[in-house]
C-alpha cells in the first residue's frame, strides 16, 4: 500500500519556520503500531493522521510523537486543515470538525487564514517542587500548574529567548515538560516550549500550550486577546481569543514538500 504524506509549516507564511508537521489522509485504517512506526519514521515532533466519518465534515484525528501518541496538538491540526484544503477534503469558510482525543475541535479556513476552536486548558498557581525561585539562572516570577505540565513566568522576553535549557532536569522534574513565558516587547506576550518526555526536547510553536497561557494571562492581566510568538529558533506567530472555556487559535500555514511511503505490511 503507498501512503501520501504532507509536510506543512503551521503558525507562519515562511518555508522553514515556524512548527513542521506531516499529515496523511487515511483511505483505510491503520494500526496504531503502524501509525507509530510512520511518525517515527518521520521524526517530526508530531504526525497526524486523518480519516474520514460518515459525517461528511467530520473526520477523525490522531496525533503520534516519535515516541507516543498525544491527546491535543495545535500545530499538527492547524497543518491538517491546510492539507486538507489543498487535497479537496475541505473547502474554504465550511467548518471543518475533528473528533480527536480532547474532544470535537472545529477550524474555519478562509483566506485570511486558519482559525481553530480549541479547549481552554485551566492552569492553578502553584510552587514547582524542584525549581522554586529559579529556572537555569532565570529569576522565576510566578509558576502554574496544568495537566502533565508546568508554566514559569519570567521577567522579561530576554530571559525567555535567552534561557539554556537542561533537557536532562526538566525531564526528571516533569511528567511531559515546560512552558516558559513573559511579556512580550513587539507582541503580548512570548514563550517557549521544552517536552523531552514526549520526544520533542523543544517544541517550534505549541498549540496547545496557547491554550493554557491564554488562561494563564487572562487571569493575570484580564485580557480576552493576546497576539502570542513562540521564540524558538525557527519561530511562530499565533492570534489568542478566549471565549469562555474554548480558545480560538489563529494562524497560518504553508506546504514544505510532499512524499510517498510504500508500507509493506500492517
Amino acid at each position: 500500500m503507498r501512503l501520501e504524506l504532507g509536510v506543512v509549516d503551521a503558525f507562519t507564511e515562511k518555508p522553514f519556520s515556524g512548527n513542521p508537521a506531516a499529515v496523511c489522509l487515511l483511505e483505510h485504517d491503520l494500526s496504531d503500531e503502524m501509525r507509530q512506526n510512520i511518525a517515527m519514521e518521520m521524526n517530526l515532533s508530531e504526525t497526524a493522521f486523518v480519516q474520514r466519518t460518515e459525517r461528511e465534515g467530520h473526520f477523525n484525528l490522531r496525533w503520534f510523537t516519535p515516541t507516543l501518541e498525544i491527546d491535543l496538538c495545535g500545530h499538527a491540526t492547524l497543518a491538517s486543515s491546510f492539507w486538507m484544503l489543498r487535497k479537496g477534503w475541505a473547502k474554504e469558510n465550511v467548518p471543518i470538525h475533528f473528533h480527536t482525543m480532547s474532544g470535537e475541535l472545529i477550524v474555519n479556513a478562509s483566506h485570511d487564514g486558519l482559525e481553530m476552536n480549541f479547549p481552554l486548558i485551566p492552569t492553578v498557581e502553584d510552587q514547582h517542587p524542584f525549581f522554586q525561585k529559579e529556572l537555569f539562572g532565570k529569576k522565576i516570577v510566578k509558576a502554574a500548574q496544568l495537566n502533565k505540565n508546568w508554566i514559569f513566568e519570567l521577567e522579561n522576553e530576554h530571559s525567555v529567548c535567552s534561557l539554556e535549557p537542561d533537557f536532562m532536569l526538566i525531564a526528571k522534574h516533569s511528567e511531559e515538560g515546560f512552558i516558559i513565558t513573559a511579556a512580550g516587547e513587539k507582541y503580548d506576550i512570548v514563550s517557549r516550549f521544552f517536552g523531552p518526555n514526549v520526544g520533542v526536547p523543544e517544541d517550534p510553536v505549541t498549540g496547545f500550550a496557547h491554550c493554557a497561557l491564554m488562561d494563564y494571562w487572562n487571569q493575570k492581566t484580564g485580557k480576552t486577546q493576546l497576539k502570542a510568538y513562540q521564540a524558538s529558533r525557527r519561530g511562530g506567530e499565533l492570534e489568542l481569543e478566549k471565549h469562555d472555556d474554548r480558545v480560538l487559535i489563529k494562524g497560518k500555514a504553508v506546504v514544505v514538500y510532499q512524499a510517498e511511503m510504500e508500507l509493506k505490511n500492517d
